[in-house]
């Protein structure tokens, strides 16, 4: 008989987590190290030291959390995700992994089940990258993918930079980051898409994830009265800005795979009665071939470079600030994922993530592999984003059943 989590236990959890940094619209707004984000943790550290499990911190503000195993030299199994939000952020998207962790933890603490390896539960700071890029930060430096002091680096949008909200919360006196030696990493999510839900799985067996990258890209002109200058003598940024939102749009329909997206347009001085000096935006290229997604880079590089020349008046710049290539998940974790769903007949199916996540970073060091269940309507980065009770529980016991198959071998 296979062990089983505590869905209610996990599920009150959840909606306690919610409350912390909670929106007027019934999501979550915890940005990475702001005082919302650390309360969550704090909250979430206070449940791990009332079992007395060992903590850990690290110099990028990422969370270790021990249960023993028989061996302590044993590589460790990881379980994990992320406890920080975007700023009109949902109930769910990282924290489920998180609070599924511990209850993982707790199920087996309950069971008496002692295994042979360590469990080491990891919540990674700053995934979202909606405050400092680049996304996945946390997990990108213990990982080496990325450099510690570039990470410390980043600036928010008010000029904060991580290292100051790193020392302000005392993680600059912690452990310098780097991911130990491990037998695997398995990490649950929502699935952020409307594919399960639309098929009635409840079970997601994540083989991989698409490829991202992101660009930044900038159009300066001249900043002038929007009054006393004629059309045709205006250095304007937002015409020629209008020709790279088409050219964004035509590279997302190269086939039904691709994905691209504007997230952001700002236009300064941005009033109403002055012609912009300068427009800057951010653009989202993914897909799940990377050789595809060299193509879509190489187009909107030589797209901008036929807008550069044509309109000369206007100085065009993009560049790439962040790529998370195509990832493989291992073929026996993904095997493992659907034999639990076998085992315990959860409706499932295999599914690429479109989303990124930490565990593409640790992917590049350990074999891991994720799972996901469904949201309502697909809908994540958003307050009406929902997972189900009995789909929480699902999910999460099938990383019980998977963990302890790993960390019992």
């Amino acid at each position: 008989m296979r062990s089983r989590i505590d869905g209610d236990r996990l599920w009150a959890r959840l909606m306690a987590m919610a409350e912390v940094g909670a929106t007027a619209e019934g999501g979550s707004c915890r940005q990475a190290l702001l005082d919302a984000d650390e309360a969550g943790r704090a909250l979430f550290l206070g449940w791990c030291g009332a079992r007395g499990y060992g903590i850990r911190k690290d110099r990028i503000g990422n969370l270790f959390i021990r249960r023993p195993g028989l061996n302590p030299e044993a590589l460790p199994v990881l379980i994990g995700s992320h406890l920080d939000t975007q700023p009109t952020g949902g109930r769910f998207d990282g924290v489920l992994g998180v609070l599924a962790g511990l209850e993982v933890l707790e199920a087996l603490d309950d069971a008496t089940v002692e295994t042979v390896r360590p469990i080491d539960l990891c919540v990674w700071t700053n995934e979202e990258g909606c405050r400092f890029q680049p996304a996945m930060m946390g997990s990108g430096v213990a990982c080496g993918v990325l450099d510690l002091e570039k990470a410390l680096s980043a600036r928010d949008g008010a000029g904060i930079a991580v290292a100051d909200e790193i020392a302000r919360h005392g993680y600059d006196c912690e452990v310098v980051p780097g991911l130990p030696e491990a037998d695997c990493y398995i990490e649950l999510h929502i699935e952020q898409g409307p594919i399960l839900e639309a098929e009635a799985k409840t079970i997601g067996v994540v083989t991989g994830g698409q490829g991202i990258r992101w660009y930044e890209i900038s159009v300066r002109g001249e900043e002038t009265h929007a009054g006393p200058v004629p059309m045709a003598l205006r250095k304007d940024p937002v015409p020629v800005l209008m020709h790279v939102i088409e050219l964004v749009q035509a590279i997302g329909g190269v086939d039904e795979n691709a994905r691209c997206t504007i997230g952001r347009i700002d236009l300064s001085p941005g009033t109403i009665n002055v012609v912009p000096g300068h427009a800057d935006m951010t653009v989202d290229l993914r897909h799940p071939d990377e050789a595809v997604l060299d193509r879509m880079h190489q187009r909107l590089m030589d797209g901008l470079e036929t807008l550069r020349q044509r309109h000369s008046a206007i100085d065009l710049q993009g560049r790439l600030t962040w790529h998370s290539p195509v990832i493989v998940f291992d073929r026996d974790l993904i095997a493992a994922v659907r034999a639990s769903a076998r085992e315990r007949q959860l409706s499932h199916r295999d599914i690429v993530s479109g989303a990124g996540h930490d565990a593409f970073n640790l992917a590049r060091r350990v074999p891991t592999t994720m799972i996901f269940v469904p949201c309502r309507d697909g809908i994540s980065h958003n307050p009406r984003e929902y997972a189900s009770p009995g789909d929480v529980t699902a999910g999460a016991n099938v990383l019980l059943d998977v963990t302890l198959d790993r960390a019992s071998a």
